[in-house]
């Protein structure tokens, strides 16, 4: 047996209901049929019903259908119909017109199989996860448990068989992913063990994903047009078919560059770039594009990733001077390694392709070779021994520059050999402050004017004059120190700011007359001092996360600059004293976490400090600002201010009038927080303004008809997933005076009695019976006569409460004919009693002789004077005799008594009968209107049939 192919939304259940039992109206005329003969005709439709019936009942118990196949999409809705197993089984007959939601065939035809048919999983398990199983109509639907197909068959299925009620099953081979079920069907007479496979179909509910956010592509700087390379980590789609990765695109493809995809024997599509251009590195070395992956759903989903495509460097360039010459003077009275000259090579290379070593060509002689040393690395020539008097005074160095693979680049350093005759003057340096291998050693911010080294400068020969100046840039300032001659003083001029600038060189020269000159270098390097504190990136980090999030979840990181180096520039992170305690603060990597969860509804917004303190002695530190907002989350259902609602309405209340306000509120905030309100069921008869929350009734409402409503509203949030919540309400419907009574005996003004001469005084004659829907008072009836018509119809009188007409004397011979008495049925209604009238026809005679004469008397309109009074329902008091004589006194007080005990026994009385009537009364509503029949068949006549009635 086959299922239906695509799944169905739900439908209403449908409700079973059997039409309640009516007792007939009492009809005095007429005489009810025997039960039994009805029952008796019904037989041979009965057997006739077993004989067609009973085969296929036989025959069904053997119809063993094993498995059912059904099929829908993943991701549906709770409540969504899979299938019918009673229907799918044929078990009972298929519905007609199935699609049709308000079909009730297959669960009336499964309720009324005696016994019913019952369905089960086999066992538990986790059936209820994912479907749910009608016991009685053997309908399946979705549960609230949303099927994944990526969850269920990708990550957690793999061919499970049938153990248990439900299990997963998918093959790697296919498409399909399974849900499967075993379900009994009982009783016995009926019995299936029925296996159920549900097939999941893929929708496009997830978007391709690179695994990585970045992805980098080397290509050589050679490589030829139409290179091909695979890009690594390729997109992943938990979707299949159409709806996984379909192709790849660039978002800027630089006319460097396209895409091409390829597919595999597995269906899995690689995408590789393709080079449609000539590289070069030393031009640009990298392309950065946007790679988009795109499914084949519609609509289509994307997922990207960025894409560096780096050039790699090759040998394609060899090293280059700038100059193909220098020239370059020495003295011959200079020192050995005296710096003479650099030369310097360019190659536009990288890494090993750009490695430079310099060397002298064959050319050059040894002598020079030997004079002047030439750094391989650096290309630096030093004087490398003493100039002799035989030196010669110029030396052509032709250096190579030598590059891997290349032809070295050449360059001539020519050489001039100065010699000197008189010696130069002399420069004699005395440090003040701390010098260190030629190097002088100054705070930062030391003060202005703070001196650094004395300078003697002499001249060796003795009789030229020498002048002194610095040479070089800074703070500094070299003058004679009076009164000394020849002696120099070099001080700071100005503050000096470590983080501006960390290392001065200057030179103190001295020069004669003649022309020579003499230089001396003085290296300065400032110390650092912990002159600057921290700085924040931002002094204000305003920072968002959403409510119910993870432990230790990362907020932000933390980011100060300190200018001073080393130690002192060196930055911890603390919170501040106002930070809550579950806030926490790498201390070295400035990273901010908060270790529990928050909640919106408890705190909104966090305003805290965070210090950034830096290492120095003494530390300095500064302070920024951590301004949180916790952004809402629909974490809370709406609420009701009252989990039951009671309205009191009076009947008749115009239509759409406001019966109350429900009052619910939400903790979320914004459109989580939107609550719209709605009537589950009796949305036919009641309404609610969403925004407002008044509950209204469509129509005007009948407590006769009904005396209560109770409704369930349902008030639904905008979050997504929507939450939502129920209340109860009960409206109960006050009485309001709007029906009169209904007389109910006599059932006709033209129906009579009658009445023997020989009735004693004080008998009861018939009554007059009436009902009133209403309750309370408004059901309360009093009797009374208005109109009397006849010879004597004062000889009759009416109880008030009941409704008994009674003789009160004796019947004369003048008595004799019809006594016409008009009777009012008034109830106690507030404002206004209501009221009906009925004539109540008693004929005085010994017997009927001429039954057409009283018709043609009871078809006259009879002229019966309106007697104005309203019936009252009174207890008349007890009237005692007081007897004159010397006991007055005490007779006196024993009547006071003996008056207020019958009087409150006299209340309690009518009390416990008011209550009495009350509850027969609502009995009688419940049941429609019963007549009590004991006790007056025998006083009532027939319509239109005389009865005697007498005391014997």
């Amino acid at each position: 047996v086959r299922g239906r192919g695509n799944a169905r939304r739900s439908r209403a259940p449908a409700l079973s209901w059997r039409p309640a039992t009516r007792h007939p109206r009492l009809d005095m005329g007429r005489l009810s049929r025997p039960r039994s003969s009805r029952s008796r005709s019904r037989l041979p439709h009965l057997f006739l019903l077993f004989l067609f019936v009973g085969p296929f009942n036989c025959l069904a118990s053997y119809s063993r259908a094993t498995e059912l196949l059904y099929s829908l999409n993943e991701g549906l809705p709770a409540g969504v119909l899979i299938g019918s197993l009673a229907e799918d089984l044929r078990l009972v007959p298929r519905a007609p017109g199935r699609q049709d939601q308000l079909s009730q065939l297959p669960e009336r035809a499964v309720a009324e199989r005696n016994p019913p048919l019952s369905f089960s999983l086999a066992s538990r398990g986790l059936s209820g996860q994912y479907v749910t199983l009608d016991n009685r109509s053997g309908e399946l639907h979705t549960s609230a448990q949303e099927i994944d197909r990526e969850a269920l068959c990708l990550e957690g299925g793999g061919g499970a068989a049938w153990g248990g009620s439900i299990s997963i099953s998918s093959s790697p081979s296919s498409d399909s992913c399974l849900l499967l079920l075993d379900v009994l069907v009982l009783p016995q007479e009926y019995f299936r063990f029925v296996k159920v496979k549900i097939a999941i179909r893929d929708v496009n509910d997830n978007a391709p994903q690179f695994p990585v956010s970045q992805i980098s592509v080397w290509v050589p700087e050679n490589a030829p047009i139409n290179t091909r390379l695979a890009i690594e980590h390729p997109a992943m789609d938990p979707d299949i078919g159409t709806n996984g990765v379909q192709t790849y695109r660039l978002l800027d493809y630089h006319r460097m560059f396209t895409l091409d995809v390829e597919e595999n024997e597995n269906g899995e599509r690689t995408p590789y770039l393709i080079v449609m251009g000539l590289l070069d590195r030393e031009t640009q070395d990298q392309y950065v594009s946007i790679i988009i992956a795109e499914d084949g759903g519609s609509p289509p989903l994307l997922g990207s990733a960025t894409l560096t495509i780096g050039i790699t460097d090759i040998n394609d360039n060899c090293p280059l001077f700038a100059d193909s010459q220098i020239n370059v003077t020495v003295f011959g009275n200079a020192t050995v390694g005296t710096p003479v000259a650099a030369v310097q090579a360019v190659d536009r290379d990288l890494g090993t392709n750009a490695q430079i070593t310099y060397s002298y060509s064959q050319k050059v002689p040894q002598a020079s070779k030997d004079l002047f040393h030439l750094d391989e690395t650096t290309g630096v020539i030093k004087l490398f021994s003493k100039i002799g008097g035989s030196v010669l005074q110029t030396h052509k160095l032709t250096i190579l520059a030598n590059g891997p693979g290349c032809i070295p680049a050449v360059t001539t350093a020519l050489v001039t050999i100065i010699k000197v005759i008189f010696r130069p003057p002399e420069i004699v340096p005395r440090y003040i402050a701390n010098e260190v291998d030629g190097i002088v050693y100054l705070k930062e911010l030391e003060p202005i004017n703070t001196p650094i080294a004395f300078f003697t400068i002499r001249d060796p020969e003795g009789k030229y004059k020498v002048n002194c100046y610095l040479d070089g840039e800074g703070p500094f300032r070299l003058s004679p120190y009076k009164p000394y001659n020849n002696e120099y003083l070099l001080e700071t001029t100005k503050l000096m700011d470590y983080e501006l600038q960390q290392f001065y060189e200057i030179a103190v020269v001295a020069w004669n007359s003649e022309g020579f000159h003499v230089k001396k270098i003085i290296k300065v390097q400032l110390l650092d001092d912990n002159d600057n504190a921290p700085v924040f990136l931002q002094p204000l980090l305003e920072l968002t996360i959403e409510e119910n999030n993870a432990p230790n979840a990362f907020l932000t990181k933390l980011y100060a600059t300190d200018a001073d180096s080393g130690e002192r520039g060196q930055v911890s992170y603390f919170l501040g004293p106002d930070a809550p305690s579950y806030f926490s603060l790498d201390s070295v990597t400035g990273i901010l976490t908060v270790s529990t969860q928050l909640d919106r509804e408890e705190k909104e917004k966090y305003r805290y400090t965070v210090r950034a303190v830096d290492s120095g002695k003494p530390p300095r530190e500064s302070v920024a600002t951590v301004a949180l907002t916790v952004l809402d989350k629909n974490d809370n259902s709406p609420r009701f201010i009252n989990k039951d609602f009671s309205f009191f309405v009076p009947e008749n209340f115009p239509g759409y009038g406001e019966i109350g306000v429900i009052s619910v509120t939400d903790a979320d905030a914004g459109r989580n927080g939107w609550v719209a309100l709605s009537v589950v069921n009796q949305s036919d008869i009641f309404v609610i303004d969403t925004g407002k929350g008044m509950l209204r009734a469509k129509v005007s409402l009948d407590r006769e008809q009904q005396s209560s409503y109770t409704l369930w509203v349902e008030a639904v949030d905008g979050g997504e997933p929507a939450l939502s919540s129920t209340a109860k309400i009960t409206i109960l419907l006050l009485d309001i005076n709007d029906n009169p009574p209904l007389v109910l005996f006599p059932q006709s003004n033209m129906s009579y009695l009658l009445v023997l001469p020989s009735t004693l005084p004080g008998s009861p004659v018939t009554e007059v019976y009436a009902v009133d829907k209403d309750t309370g008072m408004n059901a309360v009836i009093a009797y009374s006569i208005i109109g009397r018509r006849g010879p004597r119809p004062e000889s009759f009188r009416i109880d008030p409460k009941t409704g008994n007409i009674t003789l009160e004397e004796a019947l004369l011979q003048t008595h004799y004919g019809l006594h016409r008495l008009l009777v009012k049925v008034s109830d106690h209604g507030y404002p206004e009693p209501l009221h009906s009238t009925v004539m109540v026809n008693l004929f005085v005679n010994d017997t009927v002789s001429n039954e057409s004469y009283i018709e043609s008397l009871l078809r006259k309109e009879p002229e019966i004077n309106i007697e104005e009074k309203e019936p009252q329902i009174s207890i008349e008091p007890t009237h005692r005799k007081i007897e004159s004589g010397s006991c007055v006194p005490t007779l006196v007080a024993l009547s006071v008594i003996s008056l207020g005990s019958i009087t409150l026994v006299t209340g309690m009385g009518i009390y416990i009968c008011l209550r009495r009537g009350k509850k027969h009364h609502r009995e009688d509503e419940n049941l429609e209107v019963q007549i009590p029949l004991k006790g007056k068949i025998d006083l009532h006549m027939r319509e239109r049939k005389p009865m005697a009635i007498s005391n014997i």
